[in-house]
């Protein structure tokens, strides 16, 4: 089996897959209040899906103004790098909407995993969702 990653909008109907990855990584294990999960931005995305084989695995979109951002792998498929070809497909996608960078809201935890991928923090450390996070960008131009 091979790691494939499909391009979605919402309205696709395979969306809800995006919608089951992010329900149980966020809102189940990470205990983010659904209010705070599903926001108008979601229409307007573009919706990555990684899937191996059949299965769907992993998610993330890509705001028109090139932040990324609900990036979430399901605890069976971690370390396995779909995460790594889930943001460097993320990236691309910022490269076509031409934005100057790809922005991110990790969590601190992450910092690491985004730095690998030639991102820098540019926040100071803050809380969303009960969660530390920092603010990162990767110049693309």
């Amino acid at each position: 089996m091979k790691l494939h990653i499909k391009k979605l909008s919402y309205h696709d109907a395979e969306w809800s897959q995006c919608r089951r990855i992010r329900q149980s990584v966020f809102i189940d294990e990470q205990h983010v209040p659904p209010v705070l999960e599903w926001d108008e931005a979601d229409i307007t995305a573009i919706h990555l899906l990684a899937c191996m084989g059949d299965a769907p695995s992993a998610c993330a979109r890509v705001l028109p103004d090139g932040h990324i951002g609900r990036m979430a792998v399901l605890p069976e498929w971690r370390g396995q790098g779909f995460g790594d070809a889930l943001l460097l497909k993320a990236v691309q996608e910022c490269r076509q909407l031409e934005v100057p960078y790809a922005l991110l809201s990790a969590q601190t935890h992450a910092v690491g995993f985004y730095q690998k991928a030639g991102f820098e923090i540019c926040s100071e450390p803050y809380l969303d969702a009960n969660i530390m996070h920092v603010d990162m960008r990767l110049e693309l131009v």
